[in-house]
C-alpha cells in the first residue's frame, strides 16, 4: 500500500509539473502577443492570428509524433528531410494526374514506411536513434535533390490545395491539427499501449520486466511519427502553389523545439501532446513576431536553440529535485 501510495503521489506531482509547464507556455504566448501588438497593432488582427494558427498546424501535427518518439526515450532528426520527400511525392503524383486523395495517402504511407525503417534499425538492430535518423536525414535530402535535380513542382491541379480551403469558416489545417492533438493525446493518456510508451521511456528495463516489449514500442512510435510527418507534409505542400526541392529544411528544429519547449522531456518518460501544441504555437509566434518587429530571421534559429537548452536545463533540475 505504501509503495502504491508513493507511486500515486509521484504521478500527481509529475502531472502538476507538466500542467505548470503548459501554463507557463500559455502565459508566454499571451504576453508575447500583447507586447508585439503594442509595437505593431496589425499583429493582433484576426487575419494575422489565423495565419499564425495555420502556420502552426503542420508543425504541431509532426510534433505530436515527435512527442511519442521523445517520450519513448528516442529522437528523430530526419523529419525535415522526410517532410520534403513526402511533399514531393504528393506533388508529383498530383501533377501527373493521380487522384488527389490517393496522392495524399501515398505521401502519408511514404512517411510511415520511412518511419518503419528508422524504427526497425533502432528496435532490432539496436542502433542509437540519433545515429539512425542522422543517416536517414542525409540519405533522404541527398536523394531528393538527386531525383528532382533542384526543380520545383509547379502547375498543380486546383483540387490539390487542401490547406487553402476552409470548413465552417475555419482553415482545414487547423481542423486537422485539433483532431490529431485530441486523438494522440487521448491515446497516450488512456490506452494501454500509450501508457507503455511512458513506461519504456522512463525505464526500459523495468518496463521489460513488467511484460512490455520495448522493441514493439520503439517500432510503433517511429511508424506513427512517420505517418504524422507524412500528414504534415500534405498540409505543407497543399498550402503553396509550388513545392520547392529544399522543402522541410530546418523543419526538424521547429518540431523538436515545439515538443521540448512544450514540456516533453528530452530524457524520455514524460510530456504531453497539449504541451507540444503550445510549444509549436510559441515557435510559430516568435517567427511571425520577428517579421513584424523587423528582426533578422536568422535570430529565429538562435532563439529556438536557446529555448531547447533552457528547457532541458529546467528538466534536469526538476529530475534532480525529484530524485
Amino acid at each position: 500500500m505504501a509503495t502504491q501510495a508513493g507511486r500515486l503521489t509521484q504521478a500527481h506531482r509529475q502531472r502538476g509539473l507538466f500542467a505548470q509547464q503548459e501554463a507557463v507556455i500559455a502565459a508566454a504566448i499571451l504576453v508575447m502577443t500583447f507586447v508585439v501588438s503594442l509595437a505593431n497593432p496589425d499583429f493582433f488582427s484576426a487575419t494575422n492570428l489565423l495565419d499564425i494558427a495555420v502556420n502552426t498546424a503542420y508543425i504541431a501535427v509532426a510534433a505530436a509524433g515527435m512527442t511519442m518518439v521523445i517520450v519513448s526515450g528516442n529522437i528523430d532528426i530526419s523529419v525535415g528531410s522526410m517532410l520534403g520527400v513526402c511533399a514531393t511525392i504528393a506533388g508529383e503524383l498530383a501533377r501527373n494526374g493521380t487522384p488527389i486523395p490517393i496522392a495524399f495517402l501515398a505521401a502519408v504511407a511514404a512517411g510511415g514506411l520511412i518511419g518503419a525503417i528508422n524504427g526497425a534499425l533502432v528496435a532490432y538492430a539496436r542502433i542509437p536513434a540519433i545515429v539512425v535518423t542522422l543517416g536517414m536525414l542525409s540519405i533522404l535530402r541527398g536523394g531528393l535533390i538527386l531525383v528532382t535535380q533542384g526543380r520545383w513542382i509547379e502547375s498543380l491541379p486546383e483540387e490539390f490545395f487542401f490547406s487553402q480551403r476552409s470548413t465552417l469558416g475555419v482553415p482545414n489545417p487547423i481542423w486537422v491539427m485539433i483532431a490529431v492533438t485530441i486523438l494522440v493525446g487521448l491515446f497516450m493518456k488512456y490506452h494501454r499501449f500509450g501508457r507503455a510508451i511512458y513506461a519504456v521511456g522512463g525505464n526500459a528495463e523495468a518496463a521489460r520486466l513488467a511484460g512490455i516489449d520495448p522493441r514493439r514500442v520503439y517500432m510503433f512510435v517511429f511508424v506513427m511519427n512517420g505517418l504524422l510527418v507524412g500528414l504534415a507534409a500534405v498540409l505543407y505542400a497543399s498550402r503553396f502553389t509550388a513545392i520547392q526541392s529544399n522543402a522541410g529544411q530546418g523543419f526538424e528544429l521547429a518540431v523538436i523545439s515545439g515538443a521540448v519547449v512544450g514540456g516533453v522531456s528530452i530524457l524520455g518518460g514524460t510530456g504531453t501532446v497539449i504541451g507540444a501544441l503550445l510549444g509549436s504555437l510559441l515557435i510559430s509566434l516568435i517567427g511571425t513576431a520577428s517579421i513584424f518587429l523587423k528582426v533578422s530571421p536568422f535570430w529565429l534559429q538562435a532563439v529556438q536553440g536557446g529555448l531547447i537548452l533552457l528547457t532541458v536545463l529546467v528538466d534536469v533540475v526538476r529530475r534532480r529535485r525529484r530524485a
